[in-house]
Order: structure tokens, then C-alpha cells, then sequence
């Protein structure tokens, strides 16, 4: 389940991508689509947000930045074995 962080109240375009950057501010990039490549990234909000380990930071649908707990699970790597063969 997913917490508000702060309310930004961002207003969605369809055909971007909204996500938070390296300096905690909302900006968005012009998504790929049909073999034209996206567009180079421009800020809409500054908020300036300090990310914490372990959260995955995002604009929900209302425009507001959400974070959520990263599941960090998944299938453990089986361990090599070295069979043993006839020696020549």
C-alpha cells in the first residue's frame, strides 16, 4: 500500500512519463512509442524530496508524489556444483 509524501497536484498529460528525478523534483519525458524515441526530460514541479532507502518514489494518479515499500524478494540462485568427471 502506497503513502502520500507530499501533495504536488501535478495535472497528467497523456503520451508522458511523470516521474521524481536525482534532485527529489517532479519532472516528466516524452514516452517512446512506435519507434520514435522519448523526449529529453523536463522539471514541472520543484519540491526538492530526500528519498529514503528501501521506498519506491512515483506521481500517483491524483499528481501527488506517493512512495511504497521495495518488495526485495524473489527466486534464490541455485549454487554451482561441479560434477565429477573421468579424468584423461
Amino acid at each position: 500500500m502506497a503513502e502520500k509524501v507530499q501533495k504536488v497536484g501535478v495535472k497528467r498529460e497523456s503520451g508522458y512519463l511523470y516521474f521524481i528525478d536525482k534532485q527529489g523534483d517532479v519532472s516528466r519525458a516524452l514516452m517512446a512509442r512506435g519507434g520514435k524515441k522519448g523526449g529529453k526530460p523536463s522539471k514541472i514541479a520543484k519540491i526538492g524530496l530526500k528519498k529514503e532507502k528501501g521506498y519506491l518514489y512515483f506521481v500517483d494518479k491524483q499528481g501527488d508524489v506517493s512512495r511504497s515499500a521495495m518488495s526485495r524478494g524473489g527466486k534464490k540462485k541455485a549454487k554451482k556444483t561441479v560434477k565429477k568427471g573421468k579424468k584423461r
